[in-house]
């Protein structure tokens, strides 16, 4: 075979994976396969591994047995955005923003826009520490914004959001794949994507 006639390979090729956490099996001999860039839903019950399923796929844990392949580049460019929303009370919106751009590489986007964009415009010279907790939420995501990167890993990231803000965070989604980004998202809410989501489906002890 010609290797200029190949296929390119998958996104992302997850094979075989086992993970237990606490002396329970979360899930056995699981296969996550992308081969595109789009939305992919992980739906189940608390406890069924959805969490530990994103931390895998960020790194961060590692499968008792099985294979996780991103083929994105020799660095793949991954956000993870889990339940702490890891801000500093004392530092404003803007502080923040400009903080993570710092660390973790600036894109197009400044601090003002992002703000806008997940509802907090206006809002910059604010201390962190006197937003509620769905302004923290909101905060959070803006860090997607500023930073860009190919593949977000999103866990339950409109908890603690009301309609509006759940309306938002799936319009950011829809935009990023629509961009060519990835989205892998564990929720248990609803999200009014304009995409066409795939669905994986985890149950305890599955």
């Amino acid at each position: 075979m010609n290797p200029s006639n190949a296929l390119p390979p998958e996104l992302l090729l997850a094979t075989g994976l086992t993970l237990s956490r606490g002396g329970r099996r979360l899930f056995a001999d699981l296969t996550v396969r992308l081969d595109k860039s789009g939305i992919l839903l992980i739906r189940g019950p608390n406890g069924a591994g959805k969490s530990s399923l994103l931390l895998a796929l960020a790194g961060v844990l590692r499968p008792e047995a099985g294979r996780i392949a991103w083929h994105l580049g020799e660095t793949p460019q991954i956000h993870y955005f889990g339940h702490a929303t890891a801000l500093k009370p004392h530092l404003t919106l803007a502080e923040t923003l400009n903080f993570w751009r710092a660390v973790n590489g600036a894109g197009e986007m400044p601090a003002g826009p992002a703000l806008e964009a997940v509802g907090l415009g206006g809002l910059e010279a604010i201390e962190a520490g006197h937003l509620s907790a769905g302004q923290g939420k909101r905060l959070a995501l803006s860090r997607l914004l500023v930073s860009p990167r190919r593949v977000w890993l999103l866990d339950e990231p409109t908890a603690s959001l009301d309609v509006e803000g759940h309306a938002r965070v799936a319009g950011l989604i829809d935009a990023h794949t629509a961009s060519g980004g990835i989205a892998i998202v564990a929720t248990h809410d609803e999200l009014a994507l304009a995409g066409a989501p795939r669905t994986l489906a985890l149950g305890a002890g599955r």
